[in-house]
């Protein structure tokens, strides 16, 4: 299933680099991270949701990189980013392998099921 992102014919050549480069920062420095780790969570300050996934990790004695932009307050256009980058629309984001897999309901399924474990490639 494609996403629906607005063609580049369609933007004028004007204000192409201003979109190519915003923020692109915090999005190679997300890149950067799956890259080094089998495991990464992206969150945010005050979101219970982040906290809800390092602690299902925790759990399984998984190591992650955790990457935490802001709050809610704060830093919300430098995680937008993010959000238009992978077209996933909340926190966390977590990264298996280099594959987003979802939020943290998303991680519970995949550890209760052992699909995690065999993403991973550890015994289930």
């Amino acid at each position: 299933m494609g996403r629906s992102i607005l063609d580049e014919a369609q933007i004028h050549p004007a204000v192409r680099a201003t979109i190519a480069n915003n923020h692109a920062d915090i999005v190679q420095e997300v890149k950067d991270a799956i890259a080094r780790n089998d495991l990464v969570v992206v969150g945010m300050a005050q979101n219970p949701m982040p906290k809800k996934a390092r602690k299902l990790l925790d759990r399984q004695q998984l190591g992650y990189e955790y990457l935490e932009y802001g709050s809610y307050m704060s830093d919300w256009r430098r995680r937008n980013a993010l959000k238009m980058w992978t077209g996933w629309p909340t926190f966390p984001m977590i990264f298996v392998k280099g594959v987003l897999i979802g939020g943290a309901n998303d991680l519970q399924k995949l550890i209760e099921s052992g699909e995690l474990a065999q993403l991973l490639g550890k015994n289930a």
